[in-house]
Formats: C-alpha cells, structure tokens, sequence
C-alpha cells in the first residue's frame, strides 16, 4: 500500500517532537526522515527521542531514513571526504535500523571537479557501492539509490545507468526523485519509471520550475501525470513530498506549512486512488 510521507527537513527550523506533531497533522501517515535534521544532527544524533516520537504517534506508520549528504561526497578526489562519506552511509544503516526504518535513500555522489566523470571516479564510486553491498548482508533493510540533477560532474542521472546498475547490483534498490528527473525534461521521468520501476521502493516527489528543484506539487497536471504513470505500473511504496521551503516566496509558519503539505497530501491521495 502507498504511504503518504514528507522529508523532516521541511520543517528545517523546528525540533523532533515538533516535526512528528505537525506530520500526522498535515493528513501523511509517514515521514523520510533525515539524519542532517537539524535538532538531531546536532545533538549527537538521539536516536531514542525519534524512537520515542515515533512510538506517541501510531498514525506515522512509515518511517524510512536519508543518511547524509550536505557535506558528504563519496567519490570525493580527496580520500578523507570519501572515506568519511562512505563511512557515513554505512553508519546511517545501522542508524535506519534503530529507527525501526526499512529503507535508506543514499545519494551517490559526484565527481569533484565539474567535468565528466572519469575511469577513477567510477572507481571510487564502486568501492562506496561495495562498502554498502557488505554492510546491508543480513538485514531486512532496502538501500534506494538516488538519481541526481543531470549535471556535468554527475555520475548517476539517466535513466539507462541507474538500470545497469540496478542489474548488476541485485540487491539495491532505487529511489526515483521526480523535480532531479525533470531537470531535463517531464519525459525523463516516465523512462525512469518505465526502466526501473521494478526496483523502486521510494519516490521523492516535488515540481521542478524557474530553473529549481523541490516545488510543492499544487496539483500540477505534470504530477498528476507522474502518479498516474506510478499507479500504472503498480508503484506501492512511499511517496515523499521533499519540498524546499526557502523556493516559497515567503518564509511560513508551522501552520502554513501543515496547511500546504495537507493540500499535497490530499491530491495525491486523490490521485492514487
């Protein structure tokens, strides 16, 4: 059954308890939420408090888990940013596991300068796909691989790698982000779907426009299009609404941002139905 979920940094100013008030208020029955949170990331990470939110809210049936990206680069040309990034990733599965999370959305990192990636780039980028290989043995959970902006330096935007990777890695699964996708254009996002709809587990859904990722949905026909797509293929995982607060035109309160991800919600219910 498809969950209705929010990524915890839209609320980026507020604290754990608070977030997992405004989630079930807001209509979602789930929650994506991600390790850099502010009030967690830096507090040493207490993952008991999130436990214990999640256990005062039994309409939050949902939860899965972002490890971190804002600092972290896999496949950094420095060693130490890639060790510590890999690192990261690999504690961030233990971390999901505490959480009681069953999937984790990993980014897959970039080459550092802005060029195309090269052979050694590739290559540090299978080491950090072998450290996750080894770490997810023997666990229930699902690490969804995240395709990025279609950027130059990016080693992981169409749709055609994300499948071979898919292949030749049979354990991993992939988390389609929708406004990355349509950076390029609104097709983009349906041969997502079409090529790797078997392995995706999770849907970071948001509208790309005026040159940003991460818009709210308002019931745009272009992401209507994208739930149908999803509902044709018989897509029943979590769709996330990750939204960037600061492409709004304004700052909001806690009350406005309940009241648009409650329209959101509505209309994806609407359209999944």
């Amino acid at each position: 059954m498809v969950s209705f979920s929010v990524a915890s940094m839209f609320f980026h100013e507020y604290t754990i308890s608070e977030i997992f008030d405004f989630v079930p208020r807001s209509g979602l029955n789930a929650m994506e939420f991600w390790l850099e949170t502010p009030h967690f990331w830096l507090r040493d990470l207490p993952v008991h408090e999130v436990i214990a939110c999640k256990k005062e809210h039994p309409g939050i049936t949902t939860l899965t888990v972002h490890s971190p990206i804002l600092d972290m680069n896999p496949c950094s040309i420095n060693p130490d940013v890639a060790r510590v990034s890999v690192d990261y990733a690999v504690r961030s599965l233990a971390t999901a596991s505490q959480l009681g999370a069953h999937i984790l959305t990993v980014h897959p990192g970039r080459r550092t300068a802005k060029r195309p990636p090269s052979t050694a780039d590739f290559a540090r980028f299978d080491h950090y796909v072998s450290a996750l290989r080894d770490a997810v043995k023997n666990t229930p959970l699902k690490i969804g691989m995240e395709n990025m902006e279609p950027i130059v330096n990016s080693l992981l935007c169409t749709p055609e790698r994300m499948r071979s990777l898919l292949d030749e890695e049979p354990w991993l699964f992939f988390t389609l982000d929708v406004a990355h996708a349509m950076a390029k254009s609104e097709d983009e996002v349906f041969r997502f779907i079409e090529l790797c709809h078997d392995r995706l587990i999770n849907v970071h859904l948001s509208r790309f426009d005026h040159g940003k990722a991460h818009f709210p949905l308002d019931r745009h026909t272009s992401m209507e299009k994208v739930m149908e797509s999803l509902k044709d293929h018989h897509y029943n995982g979590s769709l996330t609404l990750e939204i960037e607060d600061l492409n709004l035109d304004r700052i909001l309160t806690a009350e406005e941002k309940v009241a648009l991800l409650a329209r959101d919600c509505a209309f994806m219910q609407e359209c999944m139905e």
